[in-house]
């Protein structure tokens, strides 16, 4: 049963050969004993591609899927009373800077308290595909499209508008929502304008922006606003460095865009004592984390730079 939920996941018998440590030869001959056993064909093979069969195979999957992740979190409870979590665990997460800073902490912190379990953390860009490349876990920054995942909400990161000294000598600190109109703004998505809604108090504000350049990289956003090249949303822990160094500064500080959430995504509810404990633990400290330095940087970018408000009464 363990075999045939591993590859029905996979939909692969070479993934799901790697994933299980074992010759492909010997799992397909061993899937194809078992569907002899019961005497129905479970799994459609084709040199191109593998799927269940419709009939039986997708019932049966959805029967013994539970059964299969209660019979291994069993295992590993056992495992994990006799000498604690261990094991291999696999995470991914994006590549952004507040990961890089403040995730790599928390991490450090969970790994030197359960010396038996080996943390693998893969930078990578959403969507990822949790159950093709093997993962444990994954951090996210937005919602997953599958309904089948379980997601957990773990905090919020709160985001600003950010600009370039250069940039906002040249055209004037905006004063107003309606100001970012007249701005040339880095638009996170494909496309040559955005809608932003603005937050201060009960005031609610949408404004249409919009620039001569789009990109899909928060990162890459903040290195074209850096070079002056427009206004731009960032989380703001994000650019806490490149505020205190004056290579950007924050405007509209007293209204603010929706949060980011971050959220934990796994495949299932069962999880395996090693993912259990890794997001018990992160879950209390990534959002204390993250509340903290949050509020550092709202603490030094409350006020615009001397030479944005210097451009804002000068425009």
């Amino acid at each position: 049963m363990a075999l045939f939920v591993e590859v029905a996941r996979r939909k692969s018998f070479s993934q799901a050969a790697a994933a299980l440590g074992m010759p492909i030869s010997s799992l397909s001959r061993r899937i194809t004993m078992f569907e002899a056993s019961v005497g129905l064909r479970l799994l459609d093979r084709t040199t191109r591609k593998l799927a269940l069969t419709s009939s039986y195979g997708e019932a049966y999957l959805a029967q013994v899927s539970r059964l299969v992740d209660e019979a291994q979190r069993t295992f590993d409870d056992m495992m994990a009373v006799a000498k604690g979590p261990s094991g291999f665990l696999k995470i991914a997460a994006p590549p952004d800077f507040w990961v890089l800073r403040h995730l790599s902490g928390v991490i450090t912190e969970f790994s030197a308290l359960h010396e038996h379990i080996h943390v693998h953390v893969d930078l990578k860009p959403a969507p990822v595909d949790l159950v093709g490349d093997n993962y444990d876990l994954a951090v996210a920054i937005e919602e997953p499209r599958e309904t089948s995942l379980i997601v957990r909400k773990v905090a919020e990161v709160e985001n600003g508008i950010f600009g370039a000294p250069s940039y906002l000598a040249e055209r004037g600190a905006p004063m107003t929502p309606l100001d970012l109109e007249r701005h040339q703004v880095i638009v996170p998505t494909q496309g040559t304008s955005a809608t932003w809604s603005l937050v201060r108090g009960e005031e609610t504000v949408a404004i249409t922006v919009g620039g001569p350049l789009s990109c899909n990289s928060l990162s890459l956003a903040r290195r074209f606003a850096v070079a002056g090249q427009g206004l731009t949303r960032a989380n703001i822990i994000n650019v806490d460095n490149d505020v205190s160094t004056g290579r950007l500064a924050r405007v509209l500080p007293d209204w603010t865009l929706p949060a980011t959430p971050v959220y934990f995504v796994t495949t299932s509810r069962l999880l395996p004592a090693k993912a259990r404990s890794f997001i018990d633990f992160a879950t209390k400290r990534l959002a204390t984390v993250l509340a903290t330095a949050s509020g550092e940087s709202r603490r030094a970018g409350a006020r615009p730079s001397r030479l944005a408000e210097r451009a804002a009464l000068s425009f």
